[in-house]
C-alpha cells in the first residue's frame, strides 16, 4: 500500500495550516495513498508559549475537519498533533487517527515529555506546559497494524518492541527534531528501530521554517525493514511518497528470524497497562 508524508510549512493562522494540509491530503490521495500522515504540531508554531493558545478539545474544529478530509478521500489519516489537546484543565500533545468513514481510530498522547538541556544549543522543556500521555496506541487497517508515537517517542527502544509484540508492521512517528538532535539523531533512531524491530518506521516532520522560534529538522524520512533509507524529503514542504511492502517485510523476518530468537528465558520487555 501507498504511505504519503506530509512535510507542511507551518505557520502562525491556524485556519491557513489546516486548510493548507487538508489540501495537501486530498493531492495525496489523489496520488493513490492509502494512509496519509501530518507532522507534528502542524497545526500551530511549536514551542511552550504556544500549547496554550493554540489548543482545542478533542473532538474539536481541527479533529472535525481532519475527519471530513479522510471521509472524502476515503483514506487512513494520522493527523500528526494537530494542536495540542485541552482536557480537564490539563494540556497533551496527542495524534488522532481517522479511518476511511471519519470515525476516529485512535488518540495518541505523547508519553515522553521532551525536555532536554544542551548547553549551549538547546535547552527545552515541554512539561512546564504539557501533561505526559499514559498508553500505548495502535490502529488497524486492511493492510497491517499500526503504531503510534510522537518525536521523543522514538528514542524510547521499549516502547517500539511493545509495538513490534502487538503485531505492528508499520510504525509512524510524528516529529520536530531541531537542528541540533536532527542531524545526530534522526535517521539513526529511525533505523535503529526499523532493525530492531523489522517494521517500516515512517517519521513526518513540519518543513524547516528559519525564522521559527524552535526551528524544524525537516527530512521526513520512510525506513524499511532492513535499516535502508527508502523515502527522504529535504527541508522544504513536500510531500513524499513510498510504497509499503509486506511480502518484503516477511522475507526479512524469514532470513534472519531475530524475532522467534530472543532469549525469552532470559530477558522481556511488558506492558504494564
Amino acid at each position: 500500500f501507498r504511505l504519503a508524508l506530509i512535510q507542511l510549512h507551518v505557520s502562525a493562522v491556524k485556519s491557513d495550516n489546516l486548510q493548507r494540509a487538508c489540501g495537501l491530503v486530498k493531492e495525496a490521495s489523489a496520488k493513490g495513498a492509502k494512509v496519509v500522515a501530518l507532522p507534528e504540531c502542524f497545526n500551530s508554531p511549536y514551542g511552550t508559549q504556544y500549547f496554550k493558545e493554540y489548543a482545542e478539545k478533542i473532538p474539536g474544529e481541527s479533529t472535525q475537519k481532519l475527519s471530513e478530509v479522510a471521509k472524502e478521500c476515503s483514506i487512513y489519516l494520522v493527523g500528526g498533533r494537530s494542536i495540542p489537546e485541552e482536557d480537564g484543565g490539563k494540556l497533551y500533545n496527542t495524534c488522532t487517527v481517522f479511518g476511511p468513514d471519519g470515525a476516529m481510530l485512535a488518540k495518541h498522547r505523547k508519553v515522553h515529555l521532551f525536555d532536554i538541556n544542551v548547553p549551549g544549543k538547546i535547552q527545552f522543556k515541554e512539561s512546564e506546559t504539557l501533561s505526559p500521555g499514559n498508553s500505548f496506541s495502535v490502529f488497524e487497517t486492511p493492510y497491517c497494524k499500526v503504531g503510534l508515537g510522537i518525536c521523543y517517542d522514538m528514542r524510547f527502544a521499549e516502547m517500539a518492541q511493545i509495538y513490534g509484540q502487538k503485531g505492528c508492521q508499520l510504525l509512524i512517528y510524528p516529529g520536530a527534531f531541531n537542528l541540533t538532535t536532527g542531524p545526530a539523531h534522526w535517521e539513526l533512531l529511525q533505523r535503529g528501530r526499523a532493525v530492531d524491530n523489522q517494521v517500516y518506521v515512517a517519521t513526518v516532520s513540519p518543513a524547516r521554517d528559519e525564522k521559527a522560534s524552535y526551528v524544524a529538522w525537516g527530512h521526513s524520512t520512510v525506513v524499511n525493514p532492513w535499516g535502508e533509507v527508502i523515502a527522504k524529503a529535504g527541508t522544504e514542504e513536500t510531500v513524499i511518497y513510498t510504497d509499503i511492502d509486506l511480502k518484503k517485510l516477511a522475507e526479512i523476518r524469514q532470513q534472519i528470524p531475530i524475532l522467534s530468537q530472543k532469549r525469552c528465558d532470559l530477558y522481556g520487555i511488558e506492558m504494564k497497562k
